[in-house]
């Protein structure tokens, strides 16, 4: 039944090509793109529904979901189709090197950098376009093995003041699967999550670091970035603190509301 309502809802979308919600000259746009060009993640179509009924249900934002790159760009399209100018932040659920020519790579970057507008990734963004540093660099790193795959994880919340976790105890438990990052530092970025390491086996196949963030913040140049590495599995999608915690993160990286992405010394 979840793909029957979700594929009603994409050949929607792409054959309006408008949004499915109400006109409103206060509300913001979202593009939201589910894409692979790697591992095919089950759980890509409960990510952009989230997104599409988070914007609906808060009457804050109108989300245009697309299943390829053709708007990632500030060509003029043809029709009714968007570019970059349209929006105000870009959501990515997306695996690989996605077809994006050169200048469609550097328009996303002025996007958020120059423009101050904003970027969110979830789990698997960060499996994406190893072959262009300045994406690792926005979105603060890369996908870097699962040792444990899927279990059920204790997360630490190290910032209960940020709008995107303030919601959540100070720890809390979730079954999903916990990716490492690569060429990531603290210093780049805010830690809002972590996997709590002390519970964690760290014998297991393929486990190399002692620190492993799970959802970070930062400003990267005059925008916003946010990133969470839950989402892995289908059901975490309808979680109430996960729901509530993406619907600030849009607000956040969309510039609806204040929070310190400066990392922490």
């Amino acid at each position: 039944m979840r793909y029957i309502r979700f594929a009603a809802f994409i050949l929607l979308c792409l054959s309006l090509s408008v949004p499915l919600t109400a006109q409103g000259p206060k509300k913001k746009r979202l593009l939201a793109v589910g894409m692979s060009a790697g591992w095919e993640h089950e759980a890509v179509s409960d990510a952009l529904v989230t997104m599409y009924e988070l914007g609906k249900e808060s009457g804050l934002w109108e989300t245009w979901v697309r299943t390829d790159t053709t708007s990632i760009t500030k060509k003029k399209l043809a029709g009714n189709a968007k570019n970059l100018d349209y929006f105000d932040a870009v959501f990515f659920m997306t695996t690989g090197e996605l077809p994006m020519d050169e200048q469609q790579k550097a328009d996303l970057i002025s996007f958020v950098k120059d423009e101050g507008k904003g970027f969110l990734g979830a789990h698997n963004a960060t499996d994406t376009f190893y072959k262009w540093p300045q994406y690792g660099e926005m979105i603060g790193g890369y996908f870097d093995g699962h040792p444990w795959n899927q279990f059920l994880a204790t997360i630490v919340v190290e910032d209960q003041s940020f709008p995107a976790s303030r919601h959540f105890p100070k720890s809390f438990q979730i079954m999903d699967e916990i990716y490492q990052t690569k060429d990531f530092s603290r210093d780049r970025v805010r830690v809002l999550m972590s996997l709590d390491m002390s519970k964690m086996d760290m014998s297991a196949k393929g486990v190399h670091s002692k620190d492993i963030p799970i959802t970070w913040v930062h400003e990267y140049g005059k925008g916003r970035v946010f990133y969470s590495g839950l989402g892995h599995r289908p059901e975490v999608w309808e979680r109430k603190d996960v729901r509530q915690m993406w619907l600030e993160a849009v607000k956040w990286t969309m510039g609806l509301t204040q929070g310190d992405a400066r990392p922490v010394r």
